[in-house]
């Protein structure tokens, strides 16, 4: 029987949710439910002194957002936990004290003082940044250079510790990543990396493997700037758990920007959002925008951040969620980096609102609209309002510009716009138009536009030299849906007096 797919992602709550972070939720959410697994979130807490007040919630509230709920998470619990590295803290030291006594790890009893000594000492123009490694783990102070007694005594003492994999010299390691096939790493050029911390909580290279393998992932997706800590990572399993346990791991390509990596500071500098919703850093208090404050759907932004180094193969650009978990395989994910384009994703926004029906888009309309002052009067009229301007609307906000003026009359009439070309003929035209929406016993835009037009025609005038004038009357500007259904929505009177009003402008 085919073990069942498990995957997971697996933030710090140390920030704000980047959009490739987001990304790599989609694509193991994506897996997962082709699939028939599971989706675990895990908070990997271990590095307390970056822990940020709030960007767990924050993390739970994005994917709430975007609709990616985990299947198991410290939110939603599971069979799997704790799903907090924090809260796992006992569990993790027998697997490295196991490293110890296979002779694969060692303890490192270097001092902040010794290490920047080391960095300085071993420093050379070929070599600017000396690593704890090989060559020079024998000339430190650890379980390597000290005889047993003395380390046995030293740990006795309590004395402060780390423990540090024993890299192997001159080996070959290799795996095979399910996007770029097969990866090779020297062991000689990595360092031996600290496995666990003086305060006995794990660092990332020792916790991921333990985690993995007791929550019994199958699939490892990743960013690609982890692929240098690969070689770790698959000697900890070898060493730990046997190779055969390890998941299959992806390495996903990079979001890129204007200037390589995608970063906030693109987004401050360009004007787009990277980051999924609002954040504000709780210590310098900088606001970093979000996709769900600018004014786009959810059901837009995964469309976009899936087809960001990912297609089916296709000319095909629009997805619903259920589409992309039938169409989505690893097999179809570039390797190579995908730029971000805003211009692409406001189009992507742009469609999906077209797309959505009015009365899903409704809600959060009404609380644009709301906020901005706006009584939108009945469900109904708003709903009818949406389905009108909605073609109009690149991000959500767009909405108040597109129809502000069903629910109150224009502050500002575009007099400079038709004055030009106004004339007497024109004022006695829309004089006439008037007494006739008055005695009109209905009020329906198709028969208005037809009997307008037909008035035109009888006064010798082309429809075009007032449908203008018709519309800045009604709406202020040079914009918004086709004029008579807007005099229809806004009802007999309103349209009446809103003619009357801007005449006198005009005269």
């Amino acid at each position: 029987m085919a073990q069942k797919v498990r995957v997971r992602f697996a933030p710090s709550p140390t920030g704000g949710l980047h959009l490739g972070g987001v990304r790599t939720v989609l694509y193991n959410y994506l897996f997962a439910k082709k699939n028939g697994g599971d989706f675990v979130l895990r908070i990997e807490d271990t590095d307390q002194s970056r822990y940020v007040a709030g960007a767990e919630e924050y993390i739970f509230d994005c994917l709430k957002w975007a609709g990616l709920t985990p299947d198991e998470s410290p939110l939603h619990g599971g069979a799997y936990g704790p799903y907090r590295q924090s809260e796992r803290k006992p569990m993790y030291r027998q697997y490295a004290e196991q490293l110890v006594t296979q002779g694969h790890a060692y303890y490192a009893f270097d001092t902040p003082e010794e290490l920047e000594k080391m960095r300085q000492d071993f420093k050379t123009e070929q070599n600017p940044s000396p690593q704890y490694d090989h060559t020079l783990r024998l000339k430190m102070r650890n379980s390597l250079s000290l005889t047993a007694e003395e380390t046995k005594q030293l740990l006795a003492e309590g004395a402060r510790h780390v423990i540090r994999i024993k890299m192997p010299e001159n080996e070959s390691l290799s795996f095979t990543d399910m996007i770029r096939g097969e990866v090779s790493f020297d062991t000689s050029l990595v360092d031996d990396k600290v496995l666990l911390k003086a305060d006995n909580m794990p660092t990332y290279h020792l916790a991921v493997v333990v985690d993995d393998y007791l929550m019994k992932i199958t699939h490892a997706f990743r960013g690609e700037e982890w692929l240098p800590s690969a070689p770790v990572h698959v000697l900890c399993w070898k060493y730990l758990f046997g190779l055969d346990q390890m998941p299959q791991w992806a390495h996903l390509p990079l979001i890129l920007g204007p200037n390589g990596k995608l970063s906030k500071r693109d987004g401050a500098k360009y004007g787009f959002p990277v980051f999924a919703m609002n954040w504000t850093d709780p210590k310098t208090n900088e606001l970093t925008e979000g996709f769900r404050e600018k004014g786009f759907l959810p059901e837009a932004f995964i469309n976009l951040l899936a087809l960001l180094g990912w297609n089916d193969g296709t000319e095909k650009e629009l997805f619903s969620r259920e589409e992309l978990i039938q169409a989505f395989s690893l097999e179809r994910v570039h390797s190579a980096g995908a730029r971000f384009d805003y211009e692409k994703a406001k189009w992507f926004n742009h469609e999906w609102i077209k797309q959505t029906d009015s009365q899903s888009l409704l809600p959060v309309v009404k609380t644009i609209l709301e906020e901005k002052g706006l009584s939108t009067g009945s469900d109904h009229l708003l709903e009818k309002v949406i389905g009108l301007v909605k073609d109009r609307c690149t991000l959500l906000p767009d909405f108040y510009d597109q129809s502000s003026f069903f629910f109150q009359r224009p502050a500002t009439i575009d007099t400079d716009s038709v004055k030009p070309k106004w004339n007497e003929a024109k004022q006695l035209f829309f004089a006439e138009v008037i007494r006739h929406f008055t005695l009109s016993a209905t009020w329906d835009a198709h028969e208005m536009e037809t009997n307008f037009k037909e008035m035109a025609a009888a006064n010798r005038i082309k429809p075009g030299e007032v449908l203008l004038p018709f519309r800045i009357m009604l709406v202020g500007g040079k914009f918004g849906p086709h004029v008579f259904d807007i005099a229809a929505l806004l009802g007999k009177e309103e349209t009446i007096h809103r003619i009357k009003n801007a005449l006198s402008l005009f005269a």
